[in-house]
Order: C-alpha cells, then structure tokens, then sequence
C-alpha cells in the first residue's frame, strides 16, 4: 500500500511544473502548474495576483528556443504549447493596446499600460521626434521621481536614467527642464494619464515590429496597431491601412500577403516576406487576432481563417476572447473600490544587457550622428535606391469607439503620399533578453551610403531616393489588373495566376 502510495505521489510531481512569469514591472510571479493546465488558468492567476479586471488588453509571451515570439494560447494546454523542457519562463505584455487609454476604466489597467509603453519607449519600439521624446520622459520622471528638488535632484540627475537606447546631452537637458518646470505639482496618475495621452498621438503607439523584407529585398517591419496595419521603412511609415480597408491576410511559407480594398474600384495586395515560416506564421496570427479585435462589434462575428487558399493546405486559425467594443461595455460596469497600486521605482529594466549602449551622441560628429542606421536581416549590405513607389492613402477611421488623430486622417490629396516622417533617426527597435525580441537571427547595422562611400544624413538620403516599398498590385472592380509595379512576381488571385512579363 505504501509503494502505491509512493509511486502515485511521484506520478502526481511529474504532473506538476514550474512556471514563472515576468511582469510589466520586471518583478517576477511563479507558480506550479498541472501538466494539463490550459493558458486561462495561468493567466486568470496573474491577472487576479494583480487584481486586474480590465484583462482583455493583456497576454502571455514566450519565445521558443529558436528564439521565435509566440503568444501563450488560452484555449491549450500550456505544456503542449512550450517547446522547452520546464521550468517555463513567460512574460505578460500588452496584446491588444487600447485605442484610447483614458478611456480604460480603471487606474491600475493605465498604470499597467504606461508600464508597456515606457518599456516600448526604451526598445526603441516606440520611436518618435526629439521633442515628443522629451516630453515623454520628462512625464516618466515626475511619475516616478516627483516635483523637482535640488536637494534630491543635483545637476545632470536625468542623465542617471535610461529613457532610450540612446540618447545625448542635448535631449537630458531638455528632459530636466521640462521636468523642473512644466510638470510641478502633477500626481503619479496625472503624469501616467499625460504620458499616455502623448504616447497615443505617435505613428508608432500600439507598434509590435515584425521585422521582414519587400520584394526588392530592402528591410521594413510591419506592425498591427488599433488603428490598422503599418509598415516602417527607414525612418518613414510608407503604408498604412486601417482596419475597414484590410479584407484578407494571408501566407504561404516566408511569403505574407495584405489584401485591401481602398475604394471600390482599387484593390491592392502588398507582399513581403518573414525571415522564416514560423515567423511568417506568427505575423499572420497577429494580424487576424488584431483585426478581430479591433474591427468586429461582436465576438459572434469571429470565424475560422485559413492562411491560404482553398486548393492548398494551410493553417487554420480562430481568434477567440472578447473584441474591443465588447471589452469597453464590460469595463463601464466595473463598480468597485479601486485597488492599490504599487509603483515601481524608476529602475533600468533586466533587458538592459541585450542593448548597447555607446557614447552620448554628442560625442560623435553631427555629420556622422545623423546617419541612417537601418536594422536588416542576415546577408543585406544596405538599402538599395528605388525609383517606383505606389503608396497607400492613409484614410480616417470610421469606427465610433476609436478616437480621431491628427496622425490618422488622410495624408495627401489623390495621387499624394501617404509617407510619413516618424522620427530623426531610422526605426530600428532593440533587441530584448524575454519581453520582445524583434529578430536575433543575426541581426545587422548598416549604414545608407552614398555611391563614393560616405555615410549620408537623414536630409541627404531623403532627397536622393524614395523610400522603398513592398510589391503592390492593384485590380479594378473585374478583377482585371489595372497596375502592377516593376519587380517580377508571381500571384495567385481568385485562382488565377498573373505573371509580370518583367
């Protein structure tokens, strides 16, 4: 009886797994888990060790030893889903950013959110103009640090914090400037609310890059916002499409595909190309979770989507859990006491390691400073020049629960650009130990060059050449091509195949 005993004990702790899950704060959360315990337990876990209600918004990352991103599948057993041996490490991220963050209900869920953006601000995710950065940073230290004191804050104390991947002199002073005297008298929650508002303003608020390659093999990544589907090239956003425009995700190995509608006699694909099927794949799951979430009224209305078309075996994919609309009726009936929060210090984040950080920028010769850096797949040399460019006009949301920016509403008039500056310097987001890698296969750094070989400035490359894009088709109300650019490919629409003579 006692050997029985025994075994069935040791049976029930090979059932049993470590599981630790890294929070937005950086602080860590672990817990044992059952062998056939599915992604909701562990996430209903976290979220009520963080007495969290407004949950929607959140998810669970992991990456695979291939060092693939992945989000934990709520729906499936969490053993089934890791790739690894145990214990398993985790992290929980914003999945799905809040279109409006003051709109969130309660101050928890926007402390919560600030602490992803902050942390997208220091990746390098969250790129924008110098004097957006400043403003930002500077709303980072009065939430964290308080009023300016010259007892506790002597000359130079901003320059002890890691905003950015990188930073200069210039941009420390303004930041305690800005703090010193703009900010006096602001709350923790008053600060978090300014900074989120700022941060929703930017072209790149909501932004997870995808990092891929277009047809003419130049770099861009590509990213799922609550506003639509973007793509970054440099340090412009050559396309975006919002949410009603996008009618069709697809891939087929490396290679993923945008559908569109722009008007009703305009149809447009876009197609680039992932670094590897898995990551393909995991593109194409972020970008039919994000539509459902923000495009749908209803849960109701989500449906199975394949990957490719019907003569040929794909994936099969169903976005399950609520949608934006449905999330943002169900906080409105939170009636509770708000629950206590406790902040963080401004401390550098555990991911430091994976950034390099160099000399303050002023170091180096303004010329040289400015350089284009562009962050590209293994085996790229640099941005080839490319005369053909067919942008996409960026259109106004229509959806009533959205808020209406500036930065969203139509760029340029018919036949305009819909390229917009993004930033001083090229969008190259960092690196991450855990929270989220963009691509550590190798990544590289090159630097735009003129044909001489010298290193060309933001202005220079801007005036020298377009911004390249991905391959662009567009057909008309038939189904008849109406353009097609000048790279060779081969497409497969409405089970027709169309060839470029090229």
């Amino acid at each position: 009886m006692l050997s029985r005993f025994m075994s069935g004990s040791i049976r029930n702790l090979e059932r049993e797994y470590n599981c630790t899950v890294r929070l937005l704060d950086d602080s860590e959360y672990t817990c044992t888990i059952q062998r056939d315990a599915k992604g909701q337990y562990l996430f209903d876990l976290i979220c009520h060790h963080l007495n969290l209600l407004e949950k929607d918004y959140f998810g669970i990352r992991y990456v695979d030893p291939d060092k693939q991103r992945h989000w934990l599948g709520f729906t499936k057993c969490i053993a089934k889903q890791m790739k690894s041996q145990p214990p398993f490490t985790m992290c929980l991220r914003v999945k799905f950013y809040p279109p409006d963050p003051a709109a969130l209900k309660e101050e928890i869920t926007r402390y919560l959110v600030f602490l992803q953006i902050k942390r997208d601000l220091y990746h390098g995710r969250l790129l924008c103009k110098t004097s957006d950065a400043a403003m930002l940073a500077a709303y980072i230290l009065q939430a964290e640090v308080g009023d300016y004191d010259p007892g506790k804050h002597p000359e130079g104390y901003s320059s002890k914090f890691q905003f950015f991947p990188k930073h200069s002199e210039k941009l420390e002073r303004r930041i305690s400037d800005i703090h010193k005297t703009e900010l006096i008298g602001q709350t923790p929650e008053e600060s978090e609310l300014n900074f989120l508002q700022k941060a929703q303003e930017l072209e790149t608020y909501g932004v997870d890059p995808h990092p891929c390659k277009d047809v003419s093999g130049n770099p861009a990544f590509l990213a799922f916002t609550p506003f639509g589907f973007t793509v970054l090239q440099g340090n412009r956003r050559v396309h975006f499409l919002n949410w009603d425009e996008v009618t069709k995700l697809k891939f087929e190995a490396k290679t993923f595909h945008i559908y569109a509608n722009q008007k009703e006699d305009k149809k447009i694909i876009l197609t680039y190309f992932a670094p590897t099927p898995e990551a393909c794949k995991h593109l194409w799951k972020c970008g039919v979770e994000n539509q459902a979430f923000y495009k749908l009224d209803k849960s109701s209305q989500v449906r199975t989507v394949s990957s490719s078309n019907l003569f040929f075996k794909g994936s099969r994919f169903r976005y399950s859990g609520r949608v934006a609309k449905e999330v943002m009726e169900q906080s409105a009936k939170i009636k509770r006491e708000p629950p206590e929060i406790h902040r963080a210090g401004l401390v550098p984040s555990r991911s430091c390691p994976s950034i390099t950080h160099g000399p303050r920028l002023t170091s180096v010769p303004r010329q040289r400073r400015r350089a284009v850096h562009i962050s590209i797949m293994e085996g790229l040399e640099s941005l080839r020049d490319s005369a053909h460019s067919t942008p996409v006009r960026s259109v106004s949301h229509g959806d009533s629960f959205m808020p209406r920016h500036r930065h969203h509403t139509t760029d340029a008039g018919e036949g305009g650009s819909s390229q917009r500056v993004i930033s001083d310097e090229a969008y190259c987001p960092s690196d991450s130990v855990l929270p989220t890698p963009t691509a550590e296969h190798s990544l590289e750094l090159a630097v735009a060059r003129h044909p001489n070989g010298a290193p060309c400035s933001i202005e220079e490359e801007e005036s020298e050449a377009g911004t390249p894009e991905g391959q662009v088709a567009e057909f008309g109300p038939d189904g008849g091509v109406l353009r097609l650019d000048e790279k060779p490919c081969l497409l497969l629409i409405w089970g027709q195949h169309l060839k470029h003579p090229g």
